[in-house]
Order: C-alpha cells, then sequence, then structure tokens
C-alpha cells in the first residue's frame, strides 16, 4: 500500500512538472490541452475524459478522448454549469463516466470535466482538480493578455486615425466680407468618416466641398483620408472639376476595392466671372439660397468607388451669381431619430433654411443642433454628423 501511495505521489509530481513546464515555456493555448489530454492518459491513467470549457459565450467540449462518440465541439447540458465544488453524479448521455466536477478559479466557473479511470487515480480528484486550474488559468490569463494587447493596439489605431482625420479638415475657413465659411463636425465614434474641405485655386477661384464613406470608426477615416489627399493633389494640377472627379473615382475605387464607396458635392466659385460650377456624386441635396429662391444642387453622376469608369457624369453651371447662401451636410442629420422612430427628415431642414441667413453662420449651425437634440429628445446619435455653410456676398 505505502509503494503504491509514493508511485501515486510520484506519477502526480511527474504530472505536475509537465504541466508548470508547458505554462512557462508559454506554448499556446491548444498545445497546453494536448499536453494536458496525454498526461492524463499517460501518468494518471485516466480512461476517459471529457472537459468543458466556456468558449465565446458557449459551453462546449475542448478535451476528449476514450469515449464512443466524439465529444468536441458538442454542448454542455445547463445542469452541469451548477455543479459545486465537488464531484457529482452522472445521468444518462454521460453514463460513460464515472464523475463529474467543476474547476473554479476563485468565483468563477473556468471547466466540467467528465473522468473514467480504473485506476485509483482516478479518484483523485482534488490533484485532478488542481492540474486543470493551473492549465485554464494559464489558458484564461493568455486569453487577457491577448485581449489587452488588441485594445492596445486598437487604442493606438484609434490615436494615429484621429491624428490622421485633425489633418483633413482646413485649420482655418475664410471670414471676411466677401466669403464666410463655417463647419461644424460631430462624429458618431471618436473618428469619423465625414469631410470637409476649402481650398483656395487662385485669386479668382476656390473650391468648396462635402464627403461622405460608407462605414464608421478607423477604416471610414483612414480611406477619407486617402480620398483628401487625392482631392488636394489633383486641384494643384487641374481646375477641370469633371477630370477631378473622374481622377477620385478611380482612386476610391482602387483603395476601396469596389466595397466602400463616397458619397461626394464639389462647387468651384470664380469671383471674378460670379459662376458656380458644381458636381454632386450621389450627396444629399444641398441647399442653395440667392434673393427669395431656393435651388436644391442634385445634378452630377452616382456614388464614386463602385463603378470604375463612372456610368455617367456631368457639371452644372450656375451664372450671376453675386450674393448666395450654400448649405451642405451629411445624412446623419437628415436621419436623426427621435423616440417614436420618425427621422428628422430633409423637410424640418428646410424650413430651418427659409429663414434669414444669420451673419454669424455658427449661429446657424447651433439653431440646427438644438432642433436636433429637442426633436431626438433621449434617442443617441446614431451617425456623424457634418455640416457646411458658405456665404458669398461679391458686389
Amino acid at each position: 500500500m505505502k509503494g503504491t501511495s509514493l508511485d501515486i505521489k510520484d506519477l502526480q509530481l511527474n504530472a505536475l512538472l509537465e504541466v508548470t513546464q508547458a505554462v512557462n515555456n508559454n506554448l499556446p493555448e491548444d498545445d497546453l490541452l494536448k499536453i494536458y489530454k496525454f498526461t492524463l492518459l499517460a501518468d494518471l491513467k485516466i480512461n476517459k475524459l471529457a472537459l468543458y470549457t466556456q468558449q465565446s459565450g458557449a459551453w462546449v467540449c475542448r478535451v476528449n478522448f476514450g469515449t464512443k462518440e466524439d465529444l468536441i465541439g458538442g454542448t454542455l447540458p445547463a445542469k452541469y454549469k451548477e455543479l459545486k465544488n465537488q464531484i457529482g453524479t452522472v445521468e444518462t448521455s454521460f453514463n460513460e463516466f464515472d464523475a463529474v466536477f467543476p474547476v473554479y478559479h476563485k468565483s468563477k466557473l473556468l471547466s466540467v470535466v467528465f473522468i473514467e479511470s480504473d485506476s485509483k487515480l482516478g479518484v483523485q480528484n482534488r490533484f485532478l482538480n488542481a492540474l486543470t486550474n493551473i492549465i485554464l488559468v494559464a489558458i484564461e490569463n493568455k486569453r487577457l493578455a491577448r485581449q489587452q494587447m488588441e485594445q492596445e493596439a486598437y487604442r493606438r489605431e484609434l490615436e494615429i486615425a484621429k491624428k490622421v482625420q485633425n489633418f483633413l479638415f482646413p485649420k482655418e475657413l475664410p471670414k471676411i466680407e466677401r466669403l464666410q465659411i463655417e463647419a461644424f463636425y460631430l462624429p458618431h465614434h471618436d473618428v469619423g468618416g465625414d469631410y470637409y474641405d476649402y481650398i483656395q485655386i487662385d485669386e479668382n477661384k476656390f473650391l468648396a466641398c462635402i464627403a461622405d464613406v460608407s462605414g464608421k470608426g478607423v477604416p471610414a477615416a483612414l480611406l477619407m483620408s486617402n480620398f483628401q489627399a487625392s482631392l488636394r493633389a489633383l486641384v494643384r494640377q487641374t481646375k477641370d472639376l469633371l477630370e477631378i472627379v473622374t481622377e477620385l473615382n478611380h482612386a476610391t475605387f482602387v483603395s476601396g476595392n469596389a466595397e466602400n464607396f463616397i458619397t461626394f458635392f464639389a462647387g468651384i466659385y470664380d469671383f471674378k466671372s460670379k459662376n458656380l460650377e458644381y458636381i454632386n456624386c450621389g450627396h444629399n441635396e444641398i441647399i442653395l439660397k440667392h434673393g427669395d429662391k431656393i435651388e436644391l444642387l442634385n445634378d452630377g453622376t452616382t456614388v464614386l468607388g463602385m463603378f470604375d469608369p463612372l456610368p455617367f457624369i456631368e457639371t452644372q453651371r450656375l451664372d450671376n451669381l453675386d450674393e448666395f447662401f450654400l448649405f451642405a451636410y451629411t445624412d446623419g442629420l437628415t436621419e436623426t431619430f427621435n423616440e417614436k422612430d420618425e427621422d428628422f427628415g430633409f423637410e424640418r431642414l428646410l424650413e430651418i433654411m427659409k429663414q434669414d441667413c444669420p451673419e454669424d453662420l455658427s449661429d446657424l449651425h447651433d439653431h440646427i443642433v438644438k432642433a436636433l437634440n429637442e426633436f431626438k429628445g433621449n434617442r443617441s446619435y446614431h451617425d456623424d454628423i457634418t455640416m457646411l455653410s458658405c456665404h458669398i456676398q461679391n458686389k
């Protein structure tokens, strides 16, 4: 009897050393489970075993040997999740096993283990529990460390994207008597896929634009940064709006792999000729007020990045515009929902636009944001919101 007891202790010690060495070597999760399996087979003489752990929210079998049927991937009946720190009885579909016991780390259930053994080692539940605990705590720690690393990597990626996005927007917008431009930007996430810009082409011409990329977060922000870089490079090369949009579409088609698209509106105003050339690429209706008249600027082409070449494309020119107000926005504004699941909509926005344009365009944006907040109530915004207002007094 004494010799048998020593043999058992030697086997337990050997098993413990093997498992501890595997953990210290920082082996992958699957390798740790394989070592655990073969340690039980070779050193502890376990005939049959099924180990269940939680994976992606479900309790499934991760280690199995000796049973008539392969249990790997099978789910654990709910009643076995309620076991306390003791050996439980095995019923029906698990009647191949002698016993079942849970393995806890502090108050958290890590696994449920079913065993069957002809050896006295099979009932050494305390040691088997400890051995299982060592393996599973190591796996849990690896999972937490991996999760922490992923979160840290995402945080760094987010910081980079935010810095990149800060360079997208112009640092200053003109606020002189003949030209006032004001912008408002509210990202749904820390970074977003909306973009606006003002580019001085020459002493008489400037380009103003707004864009919205499909998707949200970091991927949308990075695609939009490529778009902005392409636009600014093209404006230095040509003043032809058709050529600019054609090349922008090609660049977006390539960088987005035809899986993402961008809605885009751009207008070039010439102070000398007093005309506005514009193109609307699948973007929302842009509002233009001159005198008592309101026009909606819709003509142009389809969204950018879905087709190359574009199936149709045209620009429009409005002449004799010496004083006017232009308002551009992204669909996060009109698609803000209230508690009745109604959207703010274009008609509500249009009613605001029919009012007199304030001297300070930021007051207009504040008024719209206030109206949005009152409309949505306790509902949260679900998309980026961008507004771009431009007031020309060229007399």
